[in-house]
């Protein structure tokens, strides 16, 4: 069983942290801007955005911001505590390092657990246990495939921005496709096959991140802002919304900026 310890959102330049190396906790974290160092067992370990790093416990390390450079990260730190699912990459010792192409569907996971555990919402240790665990599933099922080549890699985020760009329209595999120079179905399934998610799952996410801005931080209405990031139907917008995020709109709008009123 993992039990969650702690759930940090590391940023700025200010960052440092050192280990006890006789606790049995394991640090999982997600580069989200910047980058940022460690030292693992002696050995230097630069970790950049779209980095995970998992280090496994009673390990002797230090991390600290790079100077003069911002840095983001997820972190959660947890243990096992008894029989657990079977994970091969809770056996690497002393760290795994890898550059996610899961990097939106985790960055969601561990924001969501973030936010909950720091929040002190009830249930927030269940949460972050379910977060951490789809987490390390989904980094145990990349590592396994092995790392998409440079290429594939490219061609995945050529779609992302893609979809960044047009997602408050109809996003479809063939306009994905033609903005690569490959046929829909290839430019689904590698999109799929690398980062976990579908096209559409991927445009959801998209608008669901915009739609989260203006709740918080401009006077349109919900039906407004449904319409402006895609959705001509508020009550489907309502249902995607609170799929994605686990709340529902209007609790976003209670946390809208004052200054606008």
């Amino acid at each position: 069983m993992l039990q969650v310890i702690d759930v940090r959102h590391d940023k700025g330049t200010g960052w440092f942290k050192e280990a006890d190396p006789a606790a049995p906790v394991r640090s999982l974290a997600l580069v989200t801007y910047g980058s940022c160092v460690y030292w693992i067992g002696g050995k230097k370990v630069v970790a950049e955005k779209g980095d995970m790093l998992l280090i496994s416990d009673r390990t002797v390390f230090y991390g600290k911001s790079i100077p003069t450079l911002l840095h983001e990260k997820y972190v959660i730190s947890f243990r096992e505590e008894g029989p657990g699912p079977v994970m091969p990459i809770l056996d690497s010792h002393p760290y795994v390092v890898w550059k996610t192409g899961l990097y939106e569907l985790i960055a969601d996971r561990l924001k969501t657990a973030c936010e909950q555990w720091n929040e002190e919402l009830p249930y927030r240790e269940a949460m972050a246990q379910a977060m951490l665990l789809e987490t390390l599933v989904h980094a145990n099922r990349e590592l396994d495939r092995g790392q998409p080549s440079h290429e594939k890699y490219r061609l995945v985020e050529a779609m992302r921005s893609y979809i960044q760009l047009h997602h408050r329209e109809q996003v479809t595999k063939e306009q994905v496709g033609e903005a690569i120079g490959r046929s829909p179905n290839y430019a689904a399934t590698l999109f799929r096959s690398v980062t976990g998610q579908t096209i559409g799952d991927s445009v959801h996410a998209a608008r669901m991140k915009t739609a989260q801005y203006l709740l918080r931080h401009s006077l349109l209405t919900v039906a407004d802002i449904s319409e402006y990031v895609g959705y001509s139907d508020p009550s489907y917008f309502y249902r995607i919304f609170k799929r994605h995020i686990g709340r529902v709109p209007s609790e976003l709008l209670a946390e809208r900026d004052e200054s606008l009123n």
